[in-house]
């Protein structure tokens, strides 16, 4: 493809992808295809001669969309929103043509310090300590963008590890790091997400979870007679995951008084922030973030509510020596004049190379504005709690938070867990399931910027809910009575 054909078609996927956002919701949320749909519509072996580009895109349709699940559906209220919007994908255009490796300062100056500082932006907008910014005279940290909050997690596990057996290695020099690892605990809340225990057994670090309060959240209390037990059993407490906006429910771990916990008994304190992190935007839901001066790293994706589309994970840290030592490699070849004096960003990660992953950022934090980014994240689920409360059949088993709301049909599991089923068939609708205290419950996101939320969507998607539970052959009596 020379360069005037792809001016030409570059105009034409742009026409295709205005129109596919457009009308997104005339699709089907949920794709209606069996696991190895495409491979009859594929040949055995990629083509030896080139294919015609009309072709190609005329394959988008024919075999690519009938398998997508459309998370920029307004009928999509799984999981937690996958945001995108115009200025993010512009920005990852130029990315991706700039093609840039950002390992170090010297392999792109631009790609680093851009991100630098659109990282202090995002901290400041979320009312962060300064410890976490970049350009602050008492502050040895800063902020760097990663793939996911799941690496983030791995990271500041791995970093709390080190840090520990290098504490260790003073008073026990003979004894063998694996060894010293073998007794390192962690710990985070039974409702944290399942990448805290993935992250532990990448890192072969024993991840207690504990139980919650009657409001799903972790408390001091707990926290601390859990590190009590297992010193007296020899092991070394290292790392806490404190959750502000849990998966199944929403539910805020309480960091005012975690922190002190942790700080007293000398503990990382990483804090997951993934879905619920861009509220902190609004200085009205900070008062989830009480103890964050005691946080040792945190993260949250802009991708999920920010309109930054995924890959675009926000990661900081107190103290960036602790990830340099954990990560720092120094071949010959990566060196550059100014090592040292410049931030080299592959000694914050796991990776060696690096996306240009702040031009969408900095277009998206630029072409909206702060007031418009938080008028977008004032705009939650109130109106379908209220239709949810209003109906008898239906409870609401944990509080709202933000854009997440709960619910179930009132008896025993299998009801909700069929009405969940029938929901899905259509393909029309996307919701997911979660438990809580062992009750099957429903999720139901906000998960759309194109989705306005008038009344008369609210009310179809209870309406649905309501003609399912009625087709069911369930009488009123058994429900009611269980």
């Amino acid at each position: 493809m020379e360069p005037e054909e792809y001016r030409q078609r570059g105009k034409e996927m742009v026409d295709y992808i205005c129109q596919y956002l457009s009308n997104v919701r005339e699709r089907r949320v949920t794709p209606d295809v069996q696991p190895g749909y495409m491979r009859a519509q594929l040949p055995d072996s990629a083509p030896m001669d080139p294919d015609s580009w009309d072709n190609i895109f005329g394959d988008i349709e024919k075999i690519i969309m009938p398998g997508v699940v459309h998370w920029q559906s307004p009928h999509m209220h799984a999981y937690f929103p996958a945001l995108t919007s115009w200025p993010s994908l512009l920005g990852d255009m130029l990315a991706d043509a700039i093609n840039c490796l950002g390992f170090t300062w010297a392999s792109s100056p631009a790609c680093t310090e851009l991100e630098m500082n659109v990282m202090d932006w995002l901290a400041k907008m979320l009312g962060l300590p300064d410890k976490f910014l970049h350009h602050h005279p008492d502050s040895v940290g800063g902020g760097v963008l990663q793939s996911t909050v799941s690496e983030s997690t791995l990271v500041a596990l791995l970093a709390a590890r080190k840090n520990k057996i290098l504490e260790m290695k003073v008073s026990e020099p003979d004894t063998d790091e694996s060894s010293l690892n073998s007794r390192l605990i962690a710990y985070a809340s039974d409702q944290a997400h399942s990448s805290v225990e993935k992250a532990g057994l990448i890192s072969l670090v024993k991840i207690k979870f504990l139980p919650v309060d009657e409001n799903f959240s972790l408390r001091g209390e707990t926290l601390k007679k859990a590190i009590a037990e297992d010193r007296k059993k020899g092991l070394v407490p290292v790392f806490v995951c404190a959750t502000l906006g849990t998966t199944g429910v929403c539910a805020f771990d309480n960091l005012s008084e975690l922190g002190p916990v942790c700080d007293a008994e000398g503990l990382w304190l990483h804090i997951d922030a993934a879905y619920a992190g861009t509220a902190f935007v609004c200085p009205e839901f900070r008062l989830f973030l009480d103890g964050i001066e005691y946080a040792d790293s945190f993260t949250f994706n802009p991708s999920k509510w920010m309109m930054v589309h995924f890959d675009c994970t926000g990661f900081w840290v107190k103290d960036k020596y602790k990830l340099h030592q954990t990560f720092s490699v120094n071949p010959v070849y990566l060196r550059h004049a100014n090592s040292g004096a410049a931030i080299d960003f592959m000694h914050w990660q796991i990776p060696l190379s690096r996306r240009f992953r702040s031009l969408k950022l900095w277009f998206v934090l630029r072409s909206f504005g702060v007031k418009k980014l938080q008028a977008h994240v004032r705009h939650v689920s109130k109106f379908f709690e209220s239709l949810v409360k209003s109906d008898p059949l239906f409870e609401i088993p944990a509080k709202r938070h933000l854009g997440l709301v709960v619910f179930r049909l009132k008896g025993p599991n299998w009801l909700t867990e069929k009405l969940l089923k029938e929901l899905s068939s259509s393909g029309r609708l996307f919701l997911i399931p979660a438990t809580i205290h062992d009750k099957f419950i429903i999720r139901f996101t906000v998960t759309s910027h194109t989705c306005d939320l008038p009344q008369h969507y609210l009310r179809s998607v209870h309406h649905k809910c309501m003609r399912k539970e009625r087709r069911n052959d369930i009488s009123l009596s058994l429900i009611t009575e269980n």
